[in-house]
């Protein structure tokens, strides 16, 4: 089978265009201490039962990147998903996908760069950020997705990602490289950290992690809730899984965290 037929196979029902998000009860409202899996009821009496099919598992020095890459990015899902722009030393636009959070106290989000192993080639993305220390960084939602998608074309240098996927450039305040102006949100960001990842034993850069720090954030009104939180119905955003394959967000549930003045006699007395 080649990759059409796969795609025609995948590509299942139309898009619906209308906003999808809603919340609904957890899956198990009633969940007590220590019940762990609830397998008399569904989705957990499935789940259980599936358990009898076993495990398969991977030593991941043994195989090779090539192979641990597609395992991994199927494996670690849903994994959020941002334009960042940067800037060359000379002055260079670039627009290309990538980023994840790591922490609110300093606000850091960070950015990996996998070099290539058959050209050793650095993402442009990183170069610019290491030289000029700047970027920022746009939230992917439904609405643009397939021109923030075209940005990851690995194209030359000198092609400019913002001219091919027709997105609007929006002026920064505290940094040079502009921001998406059709993102819901957008951060302007300064280098804040950035590290050369080897394998064991190997003095071979594979990989460089950065991490930018958040200086301002452009957050459009209208995706905003009273309290001043960000409403994910209204943001529509996307997140990456494994192979080409993008998820929008469909349900929410809450599950508040329980406070341990709450549940401690019930912990104590469960254990003695």
């Amino acid at each position: 089978m080649d990759r059409s037929d796969e795609l025609s196979e995948n590509s299942g029902r139309p898009f619906n265009s209308a906003a999808s998000f809603h919340v609904t009860d957890p899956p198990n409202p009633n969940w007590q201490l220590r019940q762990g899996l609830p397998d008399h009821v569904e989705p957990g009496k499935s789940w259980r039962a599936e358990e009898e099919k076993g495990w398969k598992t991977w030593n991941l020095s043994d195989i090779s990147p090539r192979e641990v890459y597609p395992l991994l990015t199927s494996c670690i899902v849903p994994r959020p998903i941002a334009l960042v722009s940067s800037t060359s030393s000379h002055g260079i636009s670039n627009l290309a996908p990538y980023f994840s959070m790591v922490a609110h106290n300093p606000p850091l989000l960070s950015i990996s760069f996998s070099h290539s192993p058959r050209t050793g080639k650095s993402k442009d993305t990183k170069e610019n950020i290491l030289a000029t220390k700047q970027f920022t960084v746009s939230i992917m939602s439904e609405p643009f997705i397939e021109a923030a998608n075209i940005t990851s074309v690995d194209a030359p240098a000198d092609v400019d990602e913002w001219d091919i996927s027709g997105l609007t450039r929006s002026t920064s305040i505290d940094v040079r490289p502009p921001w998406v102006k059709e993102s819901a949100i957008g951060f302007e960001c300064e280098l804040f950290y950035s590290y050369e990842i080897c394998p064991p034993n190997s003095d071979e850069v594979t990989n460089t992690l950065v991490l930018g720090l958040i200086k301002r954030a452009h957050i459009r009104e209208s995706v905003l809730t009273a309290s001043g939180t960000v409403d994910p119905a209204k943001l529509r955003a996307v997140s990456r899984l494994g192979g080409d394959m993008y998820a929008r967000i469909g349900e929410g549930f809450e599950l508040s965290r329980p406070p341990w003045k709450v549940i401690r006699d019930q912990v104590i007395s469960g254990a003695e």
